[in-house]
């Protein structure tokens, strides 16, 4: 004999009301808007890649200045051309250099310390020889601790020039770069010089009528060989070798290479967003 049939208490789910699955992270991520967004940070990251290489090629000198080479005396010309800056790798470079003092242009420069004593340079205009036009280049002669000894040993060079002007003077000393002009001290006349700039001295000299001046000056080594004066030779040290590595140039391109990782992230993060979006979506309809 057989048994009734049980009835469940369960009812049975009706077609319309089968069970939706929530889709996996991965699932979204192959979807094609973030596919597109993949390719659109592989590009932006691959730009940031190329930022990183060109720091760390900048970083490292392939090709760096043997050690001492500032110290070997070379031609004026062989270093710098007039108008041209002065490169880096060439910033206290020991040069030699012949010409004649253009009288009137002793020019006193304040504010320069000499081992740490603050004091006075004067300076002149030595218009180069042999050069294919006039050519003119800014000396810092020698240094003074007064304001008086300064000016009396302009005054001294200004009576030589005067008299032997188309003597030529054959000088050594190191190319330093231009200071850029400055303003006076505050009660100081308006016609005071405190910082050595070619550019600057260029406004009071005479005859600069088609007159090339090169940027960089010459700080000399021996101020004798200007003429007979009182001035002490300036303090000016051999510059520091520079590192075959700018570690500040390594350090901009560790951070472009973040700037690609962190690319890669946001993708990451903007699609993990939506697939957190989409589940709690359905779960809120589930449960409603």
């Amino acid at each position: 004999m057989s048994s009734p049939p049980t009835v469940s208490d369960t009812p049975p789910t009706p077609p319309g009301d089968a069970q939706v699955f929530p889709p996996t992270l991965r699932e979204v991520m192959l979807r094609p808007q973030w596919l597109l967004m993949l390719g659109l940070c592989l590009v932006v990251a691959g730009v940031f890649a190329w930022l990183g290489q060109w720091q760390l090629d900048r970083a490292i000198d392939s090709d760096p200045p043997p050690p001492g080479q500032t110290e070997q005396v070379r031609p004026l010309a062989d270093v710098v051309e007039p108008g041209q800056y002065l490169a880096e790798p060439l910033v206290g470079q020991r040069v030699e250099t012949v010409g004649a003092w253009v009288p009137g242009d002793f020019v006193v420069v304040s504010s320069r310390f000499n081992d740490g004593e603050e004091g006075y340079w004067v300076t002149g205009q030595l218009r180069i020889a042999d050069a294919a036009q006039p050519t003119s280049l800014a000396v810092a002669i020698g240094w003074a601790a007064s304001r008086d000894d300064a000016d009396a040993a302009a005054a001294e060079l200004q009576r030589a020039a005067e008299t032997g002007a188309a003597d030529p003077v054959t000088l050594t000393g190191r190319l330093i770069s231009d200071e850029g002009p400055g303003l006076p001290p505050r009660g100081a006349a308006a016609s005071e010089m405190p910082r050595m700039s070619p550019a600057a001295l260029l406004s009071v000299w005479h005859d600069t009528e088609g007159l090339d001046v090169y940027r960089p000056y010459l700080a000399a080594v021996d101020p004798s060989a200007a003429g007979e004066t009182d001035l002490v030779a300036i303090s000016s040290p051999a510059p520091a070798e520079l590192a075959p590595v700018n570690w500040l140039n390594v350090f901009y391109a560790i951070e472009w290479a973040v700037f690609a990782g962190f690319a890669f992230y946001l993708w990451y993060r903007l699609a993990r967003d939506a697939w957190e979006k989409e589940v709690e979506a359905l779960e809120d309809a589930a449960a409603s």
